[in-house]
């Protein structure tokens, strides 16, 4: 019999033939694997609405939960806490006026730290403040306050116990907070927590005005202490780093006692 082709057909070769069935079946695994990951995803939120609808009270109560939490925390930040400092606020100015006006007494007045201690003109006194308005901002400065009254007034005991309840990052305040610790522990003759205190101060928060005022103290403590070398080493850093502040105006004179 005679053998021909037919028009518009070729037989594939052998190769081809072998890619095509092996290109078919990476699609049927890829399709299989398709197809498995679906089912595997359709069962995972089929469970995982099974687990919804169960838990629907309890889920619902937490999220209720913290609705009412995030309100009251905020209700009772507007109708408690601000009140409340605004308040404390209002009780601290009057005894606030008696402190400056002893400051600035060109003479020792300690009638005016005992009525900013105490209170008068039918307003609170530090001591008061603090303790009434615990957790506000003006009783934490009564704190402040109280201490360097009591600083000031010579009872070191007291000055220390309000300097140690103030807690503050102000650059300012946290370092004489610190230093005015410090100046009471060396009062009771406490020098080595003294000349740690004002480290601490000057280490506080690094400028112009505290760091060389608390170094030069922790150096002239140091070296009444016999501390010469600690004492020459403050001394050097005042010259290095703050030799234009008021503390390094004579500090050769000092290096030079402590070579």
């Amino acid at each position: 019999m005679a053998t021909y082709n037919k028009r518009g057909y070729k037989a594939p070769k052998p190769e081809e033939a072998k890619v095509e069935n092996e290109f078919e079946e990476v699609i049927d695994v890829k399709d299989s694997t398709t197809a498995e990951v679906f089912n595997t995803l359709d069962e995972t939120a089929s469970k995982t609405e099974d687990w919804v609808a169960k838990n629907q009270k309890i889920l619902l109560g937490i999220v209720g939960a913290i609705a009412i939490g995030t309100l009251s925390y905020l209700l009772y930040n507007r109708f408690v806490v601000e009140p409340k400092e605004e308040k404390a606020a209002n009780e601290i100015f009057q005894a606030q006026q008696y402190f400056q006006q002893a400051v600035d007494a060109t003479e020792k007045n300690d009638s005016l730290y005992n009525l900013a201690l105490k209170g008068g003109e039918g307003k609170l006194g530090f001591l008061a403040v603090a303790e009434q308005y615990e957790g506000t901002a003006a009783g934490n400065l009564a704190n402040y306050h109280a201490g360097m009254a009591y600083l000031n007034l010579g009872d070191f005991k007291n000055a220390i116990t309000y300097l140690e309840k103030f807690k503050s990052n102000d650059a300012i305040l946290k370092p004489i907070a610190l230093g005015a610790i410090g100046d009471a522990l060396s009062e009771t003759n406490k020098v080595e927590d003294a000349i740690a205190h004002y480290k601490k101060a000057a280490e506080a928060s690094e400028n112009d005005f505290t760091t060389p005022r608390y170094l030069f103290k922790a150096a002239q403590l140091s070296l009444t202490a016999g501390k010469k070398a600690e004492a020459h080493k403050l001394f050097v850093e005042i010259k290095e780093k703050y030799e234009t502040s008021k503390e390094g105006m004579n500090i050769d004179a000092f290096i030079a006692m402590t070579e």
